[in-house]
């Protein structure tokens, strides 16, 4: 049974120019003969991804959204850089196989790495797969145990010394996602600034044991094996990727995840699989990773409710955009709900601080 993404046919302005792309694949790539067949996996918002064929031989190019972009966004060389310095360490990684600034190609610069191909969960299991109680709690150790090891590679001893500035971390996040929300807000959104004051508050040093971060990390960006899906094989999605703050990444990661206890109203949110039977809960996560680390983990309420802030802006920011017209993908219409959600669930972690 079929349980991987699966590419289609390009979007309309989002076609590659398959001789270009056939040239520089022979130029840069020994050993690749046949037809080449481009297809775009259609799933996510950001950087565009492409899957080429050529014979037996499966790659996959990533490449910038089209149109107008900030000037340090999507940015694939530095997407590329660290694949490449992380591959020989952390196996999870895809293997990066050539980067080229040259515009003429497809209009932007890209890369090209190799396809990691494996089940991939969404909101719910696919039919056919399923895991038992005892099956699902191992799923979810898994994942934070490699999440874990991620944070503790030394990025100097890999050349990523100056991949990102740990000091101030908090900070810049705080400061940068506040920003972005309020340029963001629409009349119809709530204002979070109950959230934003008690964040700023509530704002812990920076840490001391900085780490690789990962800042997508989630099950729709973990790839299984076929074959047995409790094998985790890949990790995608190395956009977002820096040297900060271990405790933030983790509460980005937590926010995504909704668990049998929550109200009713987070399933507008929930994207993965997160509430079957035997998952981890997000507290048993955190007590894992504490114990596992050797961290003492006293205020992750804070990690938490930023994760979830940050999640109510990067909707928000993706519903500004329908709301002023500047989309009519139909999709977005309720992001708005995500957003109200995501407030009232923020202001629920603040206030069980208070008991």
């Amino acid at each position: 049974m079929e349980y991987s993404d699966n590419a289609v046919t390009m979007r309309a302005g989002e076609v590659l120019d398959s001789n270009k792309v056939k040239a520089f694949l022979a130029e840069s790539i020994p050993g690749l003969t046949g037809e080449l067949i481009i297809q775009q996996f259609p799933k996510g918002f950001s950087n565009l991804t492409y899957l080429l064929t050529i014979g037996s031989i499966e790659l996959v190019l990533r490449r910038p959204p089209f149109g107008k972009k900030a000037k340090t966004a999507h940015d694939m060389s530095r997407e590329y850089r660290i694949l490449k310095a992380l591959k020989p360490v952390f196996p999870y990684c895809p293997q990066p196989l050539v980067y080229t600034e040259d515009s003429s190609i497809i209009g932007s610069p890209f890369y090209v790495m190799e396809r990691i191909k494996g089940i991939i969960l969404r909101k719910e299991f696919p039919p056919g797969l399923s895991l038992t109680r005892e099956q699902a709690g191992k799923l979810c150790e898994k994942l934070l145990d490699l999440h874990l090891e991620l944070h503790s590679i030394d990025y100097r001893k890999i050349g990523l010394e100056n991949f990102g500035k740990p000091e101030g971390y908090v900070e810049r996040q705080l400061s940068g996602w506040t920003e972005r929300y309020r340029a963001a807000r629409t009349p119809d959104a709530p204002s979070f600034e109950e959230v934003m004051a008690w964040l700023y508050e509530k704002k812990p040093p920076d840490s001391d044991r900085p780490g690789i971060i990962h800042n997508d990390y989630k099950f729709d960006n973990i790839v299984l094996d076929q074959r047995d899906p409790m094998n985790i094989i890949g990790i995608l999605d190395w956009e977002m990727a820096t040297i900060g703050d271990p405790l933030m990444d983790l509460g980005n990661s937590l926010a995504y995840w909704i668990q049998k206890s929550d109200p009713s109203e987070m399933e507008v949110i929930r994207l993965m699989p997160t509430k079957i039977d035997g998952a981890l809960t997000r507290e048993d996560m955190v007590k894992r990773y504490s114990d596992k680390s050797g961290m003492a983990i006293e205020n992750f309420d804070f990690y938490y409710c930023f994760g979830l802030f940050r999640l109510a802006v990067i909707a928000q920011q993706i519903y500004y955009r329908y709301y002023h017209g500047q989309t009519t993908d139909e999709r977005f219409r309720m992001l708005i709900v995500g957003v109200k959600v995501l407030e009232n669930a923020s202001l629920r972690v603040i206030e069980k601080t208070k008991l």
